[in-house]
């Protein structure tokens, strides 16, 4: 039986890049980590140690410094593809380059004065190939809550099911979102990125906002359905979301009744669910052949829906 080395990349992880724009009285800030992973002829290093075709990483971690200072830092996804097909076009031996940018927010108080923002980040993947350009823009930690219009009842019971039905409950998560954009061609460069980004952003809330949810499934298809429905340079959707629950503090100890008010947040275990919403290839814009999650369907209920019983322990759908 033959043995073969099998697929491999190599690269800089996590490069911390902080670029500060000085051509005024008000300054820009760009907060940055970014990964490279290059991948190509790269069998004889691991087989005899030839290191002919490999670019250091030590030289990739200097190319994002340098590349800051050269073309500045505006939109991650702008950066990421100038950084991949600079890496294609200098070293012969690489065939794909794969470049991921967490941007690290933070809010302005004043010309040169800036607070870090919380647990939300902006993301983006760049990978460049033979094939062409691929970008996957992202947003982690965003988290949301509403305090009614979501219950969870109905659901498949066996002999370990302790759960109740509930008619009312908060529903609360933390969006994990990655869109893929149509294919990025040489023009990519005055693609408005950060006008794609706010309007994904607005409506994946808009969507969780005023979706009526029997389960976090439905809303998590709700999100994703509005993404394709209003951002047409968006292609594909693939969401995560945990369920963060917030269970119904018993208060009857202490002569106190509980409609609805006093909660406790914990952290796990918690119910994660997955999901990815993409475009039919026939026509590239319609929801799943069957229908699902058309306005008929209920996907986006009107709000105010069935009030059910007391919100309760935010249910691991």
């Amino acid at each position: 039986m033959a043995i073969v080395l099998g697929a491999n990349q190599y690269g800089k992880a996590e490069v911390r890049l902080v670029r500060v724009r000085r051509d005024g009285p008000r300054h820009e800030l760009r907060d940055l980590t970014v990964s490279i992973a290059l991948a190509g002829d790269l069998a004889e290093v691991h087989r005899s140690g030839d290191n002919a075709h490999v670019l250091p990483t030590d030289s990739q971690k200097n190319t994002v410094y340098a590349f800051a200072r050269e073309h500045g830092v505006d939109q991650p996804e702008e950066f990421g593809l100038l950084l991949a097909r600079h890496f294609i076009r200098s070293a012969p031996a690489i065939t794909r380059a794969r470049v991921e940018l967490t941007e690290h927010g933070w809010r302005r108080l004043g010309p040169h004065s800036f607070q870090r923002d919380g647990a939300e980040s902006r993301t983006a993947t760049v990978t460049v190939d033979a094939d062409g350009s691929t970008v996957e823009s992202g947003i982690s930690g965003l988290v949301l809550l509403n305090s009614t219009d979501s219950e969870f009842r109905g659901y498949l019971k066996d002999r370990y099911t302790t759960l109740p039905e509930t008619g009312d409950r908060i529903l609360a998560t933390a969006v994990e979102a990655r869109w893929r954009h149509h294919e990025a061609g040489p023009a990519d460069r005055v693609r408005d990125w950060a006008q794609s980004y706010a309007g994904v952003r607005a409506a994946l809330v808009g969507a969780f906002v005023e979706t009526y949810s029997r389960s976090l499934q439905q809303t998590l298809y709700a999100m994703g359905h509005r993404v394709l429905a209003e951002r047409p340079e968006v292609a594909q959707v693939r969401l995560a979301l945990p369920n963060r629950h917030h269970l119904l503090v018993d208060l009857a100890p202490f002569g106190l009744d509980n409609p609805g008010e006093v909660f406790v947040a914990t952290d796990r275990p918690y119910g994660l669910i997955e999901g990815t919403v993409t475009r039919t290839p026939e026509d590239g814009t319609g929801p799943p052949e069957d229908g699902s999650g058309s306005p008929e369907d209920g996907t986006t209920a009107p709000r105010g829906g069935p009030a059910g019983a007391a919100a309760g322990d935010g249910g691991p759908d």
